[in-house]
């Protein structure tokens, strides 16, 4: 399976896979009113953090995964917080926790452990992606 999809992953220093696009249903509640609440300041950073959170989005407008906007443009827009790791890497994220306020939850956003199982029965290779 990983040879014949070869293409699609991200191999090396890489850092984007080469899948496009991924459609997501995302449910809106249109009765409550779009506050400022997902616009919200960046948070208190160092220098150091902005000049790395800068680094970041300059590598994702320079592989076309972003693209700046217009101060007239209507975007909701998320925080970026900068995750790093003990060994000196880091990932740039959005902080995304108000958009929950405004979205609808799916009530099963994870398949039941018997679904799972059904599926896994007639299994002849099993690896981590499959459970």
């Amino acid at each position: 399976m990983l040879r014949k999809n070869r293409p699609e992953f991200a191999i090396g220093e890489e850092r984007l896979s080469k899948i496009r696009a991924h459609d997501i249903e995302l449910y809106m509640d249109v009765e409550r009113h779009y506050s400022p609440m997902l616009r919200r300041p960046p948070y208190p950073e160092s220098l150091e953090t902005r000049k790395e959170i800068e680094k970041h989005i300059n590598e994702l407008l320079d592989m076309d995964a972003i693209r700046k906007i217009g101060h007239n443009e209507i975007v909701e827009i998320t925080t970026p917080v900068l995750i790093t790791w003990h060994y000196g890497k880091s990932r740039l994220c959005g902080d995304l926790r108000a958009l929950n306020y405004y979205t609808k939850a799916d009530r099963y956003p994870i398949p039941r452990i018997p679904h799972a199982l059904e599926k896994l029965a007639k299994a002849r290779y099993m690896t981590k992606w499959i459970v």
